[in-house]
């Protein structure tokens, strides 16, 4: 049976290609899916791609991914900085969850430096426009396939 893992965007990221391309690219969403939908073949795992600009949508589907996945990837936008629901949501999981930023954050204004998410994740990749979520991709289907079985954040005490 193939690994389910969800690729769940946050608000704004609709935008993608047109947003903001200095910083975010030139890319859309539907283009990274796309380019995703191919790399995930070759790690034999399916993904169900999904983008919401509604904080309330991303923590259920958090709570959905319990039953139908083996792993999430989340580039939760601005609620990254702002969400402890979505912290919560993510610290919740017992699969592993890959945080995504497609720019530096570390460069950027102040606020942005620190992840709510990123508390909670396996592990969070940053900085490498598009190419993240494919980072993101590869790390969460070996995860998933048991490779690094090292625990959770939210799991080591």
């Amino acid at each position: 049976m193939d690994h389910v893992i969800f690729v769940l965007n946050g608000p704004n990221l609709n935008l993608l290609g047109t947003r903001e391309p200095r910083l975010y690219g030139t890319q859309s969403l539907a283009e990274i899916e796309a380019m995703l939908v191919k790399r995930a073949a070759t790690h034999k795992v399916k993904l169900d791609l999904r983008q919401s600009n509604h904080e309330g949508v991303l923590v259920d589907w958090l709570h959905e991914a319990l039953a139908k996945a083996a792993g999430v990837i989340i580039n939760a936008g601005g609620y990254a900085h702002t969400s402890i629901a979505l912290r919560d949501a993510v610290a919740a999981l017992p699969i592993p969850v890959i945080e995504v930023n497609m720019t530096n954050v570390h460069a950027r204004e102040p606020f942005r430096r620190q992840s709510l998410i990123a508390q909670v994740a396996r592990g969070s990749i940053s900085g490498f426009g598009a190419l993240s979520y494919g980072l993101a991709l590869d790390a969460a289907a070996s995860l998933c396939k048991g490779a690094g079985a090292t625990p959770a954040p939210n799991q080591i005490q």
